[in-house]
């Protein structure tokens, strides 16, 4: 761990002239499992490359590796976002997935923000999980909404290869049960919308006040809609993925060979392409479309140079006739419908 914190200072050290973020998120992983000394070296890179004055900081973690000594060092050095990996409550469903955390870890690491001063959390929740009922699904919710966290990202449980879960599924250990999961998701937007949370992307929700009225909620995760939007980012640390200039990469994700590149000075990459700006504008409306307000027709084209209802006019129509789409105030966006869709629907305007 030592050796990756220095490796990872190294290449702070090495950008910190060539971006000036308006927002840093630490997670892809466990990064609180980083000692309090390690965070110091950490921020003090950080602040070095003027990168802690920053409209949001986010540090993501797992309940089970939340401490107060330390989520009060993360506050005195200007994180003001906590993004915590709940998943579930239901103690068979974190056995499941192999989450190491109890559901009182859960109550007790929201009490330890609290009391370090954080008014920005995020809760993860997972559903359509195996074995998971509608009813308790539907408990989950209500105990995490009596939480009162300002953001809460929700996601349909993801069988990836080389995991658990995906060999129980290739086993025969159980089915999946799409109409269950279209279910789950209908009740989860109607319960959180009832509690005063506006969905402002798939599986994103932000708690909003009465007074808001900017289709963007202020508690909405401002890094992950620069993702969205076709924005640049940098990115650090193993299996960290990158976008500027127009220049895509991804770095070394075995932490050794990523070490090793560091410490030989050399760029860290596993590859890498430049997008023409026909693939770079596709992938942009196709990510946009993620979001409820959609995509912003005049924004788009003076981000990109491309008009959307004339370069995808055809794929445009299609997801209009199929009930997935509408015109709507300048934007195009997805229907209730279609958001549950949206990978299909997006890979619709995929060009170049």
């Amino acid at each position: 761990m030592d050796r990756f914190v220095a490796a990872l200072i190294k290449e702070i050290g090495r950008h910190a002239a060539l971006a000036n973020p308006k927002t840093v998120f630490f997670g892809g992983g466990t990064p609180t499992l980083l000692t309090l000394a390690q965070w110091r070296r950490i921020f003090a890179a950080l602040t070095a490359a003027g990168w802690t004055n920053v409209e949001e900081f986010t540090i993501e973690g797992n309940p089970a590796t939340i401490s107060l000594d330390k989520a009060t060092l993360f506050r005195d050095h200007g994180v003001n976002r906590f993004s915590m990996g709940v998943q579930s409550l239901d103690a068979p469903l974190l056995e499941r997935l192999g989450r190491v955390h109890t559901r009182e870890m859960v109550f007790r690491s929201v009490d330890i923000l609290r009391r370090a001063g954080f008014d920005n959390l995020n809760l993860d929740l997972m559903f359509a999980i195996p074995g998971q009922t509608m009813a308790v699904w539907s408990s989950t919710l209500d105990e995490i909404l009596d939480l009162k966290s300002e953001h809460l990202s929700c996601y349909e449980v993801i069988y990836e290869a080389d995991t658990p879960l995906y060999e129980q599924l290739q086993a025969g250990a159980f089915d999946v049960d799409e109409e269950q999961a279209c279910e789950m998701y209908d009740l989860m937007v109607d319960r959180l919308a009832a509690r005063g949370y506006r969905q402002y992307e798939i599986a994103n929700f932000a708690r909003s006040d009465a007074d808001e009225r900017d289709d963007q909620p202020r508690r909405a995760c401002r890094h992950n809609i620069n993702y969205w939007t076709g924005g640049e980012y940098l990115g650090l640390g193993p299996a960290a993925a990158g976008h500027l200039q127009g220049q895509r990469y991804q770095n070394w994700a075995n932490t050794d060979l990523y070490c090793q590149a560091i410490e030989a000075d050399r760029l860290p990459r596993d590859g890498g392409e430049r997008l023409n700006p026909l693939a770079k504008a596709s992938e942009s409306a196709a990510f946009s479309l993620r979001m409820n307000r959609g995509i912003d027709l005049r924004g788009f084209e003076d981000r990109t140079g491309f008009r959307l209802e004339q370069t995808w006019a055809r794929e445009l129509e299609t997801l209009v006739v199929n009930g997935w789409a509408e015109h709507a105030e300048g934007c195009f966006r997805l229907t209730r419908r279609g958001l549950r869709f949206a990978d299909a629907a997006g890979a619709e305007l995929l060009k170049g």
